[in-house]
């Protein structure tokens, strides 16, 4: 009785054939997938490139957003000391307001705007965040903003405010 995994010889030559393999129909196909390796290794690139840099972007993102925020209370600090001692009212001085708000983005070496009024100030921060992965697509940077928005207000009047 013969094993069918036994190895049998084809013909009167010496070539051995495993009997359940099918012999192929292409008589070359070596190298056919090398274009599918390429096409997939580039698209895992792109997607490992998307997720690490666009991580590195959040945060940069989020750093910028902290910075706007301090900027934009040291800017809320900044009372027009007369009307509050007169009325009693919680009011910005708009120009010491900007200016104090673009000394803590000058301190803090980040680019930036700042704009108040007598109620709000608002601070604007610009960053670059450089990419890792995604520099091999010919993308050096992601470009972040971060706006944030602070109030002068008297007291404490509930949570969140």
């Amino acid at each position: 009785m013969r094993n069918i995994y036994s190895r049998l010889r084809v013909g009167d030559s010496s070539t051995v054939m495993d009997p359940l393999r099918r012999p192929s129909t292409f008589p070359d196909d070596a190298g056919q997938v090398t274009p599918f390796a390429v096409v997939m290794v580039t698209a895992l690139l792109l997607v490992a490139g998307l997720v690490l840099d666009a991580g590195m972007a959040l945060s940069t993102k989020v750093q910028a957003l902290d910075t706007a925020q301090a900027a934009a209370r040291a800017g809320a600090q900044q009372l027009n000391l007369t009307v509050y001692r007169t009325t009693g009212v919680a009011e910005l001085d708009p120009t010491r307001a900007e200016q104090a708000a673009r000394a803590w983005l000058t301190t803090a070496g980040v680019e930036g705007t700042a704009s108040a009024t007598t109620t709000v100030v608002t601070v604007t921060v610009r960053r670059a965040s450089r990419t890792q992965l995604l520099q091999l697509l010919g993308i050096r940077e992601l470009g972040v903003t971060a706006t944030a928005s602070a109030r002068a207000i008297q007291g404490v009047s509930g949570p969140g405010t």
